[in-house]
């Protein structure tokens, strides 16, 4: 009897290592360029599996996206709801945790991915980790973090509203905060270490227009200060070295991000000098079965834009489908 029971307990472990799913490709990310991977790996009849810790990454975060066709003027967290829900249509599986460890079977040439709580094996990888908010590194940036500092002026705009802040930064992201809090601020000063700014001329268009934001330019922040919170900002003039010290109850940063690659480079693949994962056209690495997509990359002419994150992710899920249609 006991050999008996022993033998079925042995053919019920057979089995669960018979049914372990193997996914056709497991998505790491779950911003414009991951959801749109997705959708279009669903669509090409593969298992797919969505790992991200935020939906829509950055992408959610903007309050107002009037460039994405179809959506004259769309909230950034809206727009990925409807990535999302679009790629649940397809029955993609999406699970909100984090990616901690790759590992390639050498005998299966298979992928396993550990999130810490679970294991999950595919037979490609989709890298669609966007890209990691930059700091300044200056004195008091950290202590008054979440006292007045903020990297995200849709999270903690109304927290301001009628206040004097500043705007950090000369990119599309600090232009699009910079309008974003001219309707809740009383005063807004928009400091950026240039003259040139390389966000969209049309939203420096209407900062310039604006009534309630200051330009301050070839200046850097040096140091935030204050008592329970944020009351002032210290600057310096970078051409003539003149400091200022400006009064005010917040600091939004907003001066660009670094594309998140440490699972990348864990794998071995090969990123550019900037830390961008480097791809061909169709979003291959240097390792067989894994492609990127979105902003972590070198594609796209380095142009970060919700259509190009999601026009990559499309390609990248083609090639995946390519690859498993070669090695099957």
């Amino acid at each position: 009897m006991q050999e008996i029971y022993l033998n079925l307990h042995k053919h019920k472990n057979k089995q669960k290592k018979l049914d372990k799913m193997i996914y056709d490709t497991i998505i790491i990310g779950n911003g414009p360029a991951g959801l749109s991977a997705a959708i279009f790996a669903a669509r090409s009849d593969l298992k797919t599996m969505v790992i991200g810790e935020k939906l829509g990454g950055q992408a959610a975060d903007a309050h107002l996206i009037e460039n994405y066709p179809g959506f004259p003027s769309i909230s950034g967290f809206e727009l990925m709801q409807k990535f999302e829900e679009h790629a649940k249509t397809q029955g993609v599986e999406i699970i909100y945790t984090r990616a901690q460890k790759f590992e390639k079977d050498k005998k299966t040439q298979t992928f396993k991915i550990n999130t810490g709580d679970n294991e999950y094996e595919t037979k490609t990888i989709i890298l669609a980790l966007g890209t990691t908010i930059k700091k300044l590194n200056i004195k008091g940036e950290t202590e008054y973090l979440g006292k007045g500092v903020s990297y995200c002026a849709t999270c903690d705009g109304a927290f301001f509203r009628e206040k004097t802040i500043a705007v950090i930064g000369g990119g599309d992201a600090a232009l699009s905060a910079t309008l974003y809090l001219e309707g809740i601020a009383k005063k807004i000063y928009l400091i950026h270490r240039r003259q040139e700014f390389r966000g969209e001329p049309i939203k420096l268009k209407k900062i310039k227009e604006s009534k309630n934001i200051e330009l301050i330019l070839d200046t850097v922040p040096t140091g935030i200060s204050g008592e329970i919170t944020v009351t002032a900002l210290n600057t310096k003039n970078l051409k003539t070295g003149q400091e200022k010290k400006l009064k005010l109850d917040g600091v939004f940063i907003e001066v660009g991000s670094t594309p998140t690659t440490v699972l990348a480079k864990e794998l071995g693949i090969n990123l550019d000098e900037k830390g961008y994962i480097d791809v061909d056209p169709a979003q291959k690495t240097d390792i067989p079965g894994i492609f990127a997509a979105g902003d972590i990359t070198t594609n796209s002419n380095y142009f970060r834009q919700i259509i190009t994150a999601a026009s990559e992710g499309s390609i990248a899920a083609d090639s995946a489908f390519k690859f498993l249609k070669e090695n099957s």
